[in-house]
This record gives structure tokens, C-alpha cells and sequence, in this order.
């Protein structure tokens, strides 16, 4: 296990694949489902998807910034009314029932234009592209800060009672991790720093992801899957399951694990030779 304090991921592709190489006993299985957090998980979660053979598909979440500080998350929406509020940063900054509606209000408008512009003009907020119930979900982002819109996810997601549920995410603190823990079935995070600073410190390259390439990844998946299930009829054999992605993929390119950390210590300090958090997105700090 690599103790050095200086690793960043390359960028989101390479976090999604070294994600997959843990992931490796749900590869091919039928019971498996990769969800992505829009916008910057799904790309995250398209690498772990394609790695392991099996459909992808999003989960709509949104964060609820404070007002005059968006990017810090006073909680978190999902749909069918899902609401998460982190009430001790709430009653701290002494942020009214009034502010938070209106924040839930702008945030709902966002979610429901993210539903359009992803899954089509008719297609209901809270439906998913494949069975949840009875079913391993895999859900990532490309990392957690507060812990709000994971939390707001996973609401949602119990909701359609799957068989498992694993939360994935190359980086995140410690303690937000035993939160997890207590909620969900297994969490998989690759580095946990005690002092988190900015998730995009973590990563060579932190570029925001857009709503284009959302899209694009969604229907590669989506083709890959027809793809693999008529190759599968034309040889007189039955889907098992549409994969995702076409066998003839090129494999990873992620630095070999012997390069790269598994795990980082829980007490690993924050590393040094990183950009100052103020370089940083302010709509990717604190998630």
C-alpha cells in the first residue's frame, strides 16, 4: 500500500479505471448496474461501467449551495421530493426555511433540465435506463466533500430497493467514509486524506465536465449494449446481459497499479505540489 502524500489521478478517466480494478468480482455479472453522479461522476463511472462489462446509466442529484457561497453544500436534492439538509451548517449561518426553499426551488428547475437533456423531452425525472430492484448498484462521482449529494442519492436509490448498494469514488475524506459505511452495503474509495481541501486538488486534470459530454458517454453506452446484444443473437445465443460496451474496446490505460495507490492511508497529509483550492471551480469544492 503506497504511502506517498504526493499522488493526483490523471484525470477522471484514469480514477474510473483504477476504481474498476477494484471492482473487479462484479465484472460480467447480470445483477450489476454503474450509476454516475452528473455531470463530473458519469465520466468516472462510464470507465468503471466499460471496464466491467455492464450498463450505465446516471442518478440526477443536486447540490443546495448557500446563498453567496454556491459552493459550499448546506444539503442536497434528489427526485420524488428527496431533500437532505446538513441542519447543523443550516442553523450555524442562520439560513432561513424561506432561503432553502427558494435555493430547492432554482435547484429543482436545474434537475428537471438535466433530465431533459440527458434521457429525452418524455422521459420521468425519477425513472432509471435499467432495473434498480433486485440489483447491484455501483454509484460514483469523481470525489466527495461533504457527503450531501451522495446522501441525497442514496435516498432516492433505497427507495427502488436494490440487492446491494456500493458507493464508489476515487477520493474522499475518512470520516465521510464511515458515514457511508453506516448506509450502504460497501465503499470503495481509492485515496481518503484527512484534509480534503478541494477534490480537484486531486487530479492533474479537473476540467468541467459538460452537459455534451454527459451525453455522449450516455449513448456509447447505450450503442455498445445494442451492439453486444445483437452480436449475441446472431450467434443464436441469448443477451446475457446487453454488457455496455463492445468486447472490442481497447483495455485501460491507467498507470499500472504498482504505480498508483490502492488505498492511501487514512493519515496520509494532504499533498504538497498542489494547486492553490483557490484555482479550484468553486462549483467543484465541496460536494
Amino acid at each position: 500500500m503506497s504511502t506517498s502524500p504526493h499522488y493526483r489521478f490523471r484525470d477522471r478517466t484514469e480514477a474510473g479505471q483504477l476504481l474498476a480494478a477494484k471492482l473487479q468480482s462484479f465484472r460480467n455479472r447480470a445483477d450489476v448496474r454503474v450509476l454516475g453522479l452528473p455531470r463530473g461522476g458519469v465520466p468516472v463511472a462510464y470507465e468503471v461501467a466499460r471496464t466491467l462489462q455492464v450498463p450505465l446509466d446516471i442518478c440526477l442529484v443536486r447540490k443546495l449551495g448557500v446563498p453567496g457561497q454556491k459552493e459550499l453544500a448546506m444539503g442536497a436534492i434528489a427526485p420524488s421530493g428527496v431533500c437532505i439538509l446538513n441542519h447543523d451548517l443550516v442553523e450555524r449561518l442562520h439560513i432561513s426555511e424561506q432561503t432553502i426553499a427558494a435555493v430547492t426551488a432554482q435547484e429543482q428547475q436545474e434537475l428537471e433540465r438535466r433530465n431533459r437533456a440527458y434521457r429525452g423531452e418524455n422521459t420521468p425525472i425519477e425513472s432509471f435506463a435499467s432495473p434498480i430492484a433486485g440489483h447491484a448498484i455501483i454509484l460514483i462521482d469523481d470525489g466527495i466533500a461533504t457527503g450531501a449529494t451522495l446522501m441525497a442519492a442514496i435516498a432516492i436509490l433505497k427507495r427502488q430497493q436494490p440487492a446491494r448498494l456500493i458507493v464508489a469514488v476515487p477520493v474522499a475524506p475518512p470520516s465521510v467514509c464511515h458515514q457511508l459505511r453506516k448506509v450502504v452495503d460497501q465503499v470503495i474509495c481509492l485515496v481518503k486524506p484527512r484534509q480534503l481541501n478541494a477534490i480537484g486538488c486531486w487530479y492533474q486534470d479537473f476540467s468541467q465536465v459538460s452537459d455534451q459530454e454527459v451525453q455522449t458517454l450516455l449513448q456509447q453506452a447505450q450503442d455498445g449494449q445494442r451492439q453486444w446484444a445483437a452480436g449475441l443473437q446472431e450467434e443464436g445465443r441469448s443477451p446475457h446481459p446487453p454488457s455496455g460496451f463492445s468486447p472490442a474496446d481497447p483495455p485501460p490505460t491507467a498507470r499500472p497499479l504498482s504505480e498508483t495507490p490502492t488505498e492511501l492511508e487514512i493519515g496520509d497529509p494532504f499533498p504538497s505540489e498542489l494547486p492553490d483550492p483557490s484555482e479550484t471551480p468553486p462549483h467543484e469544492r465541496h460536494r
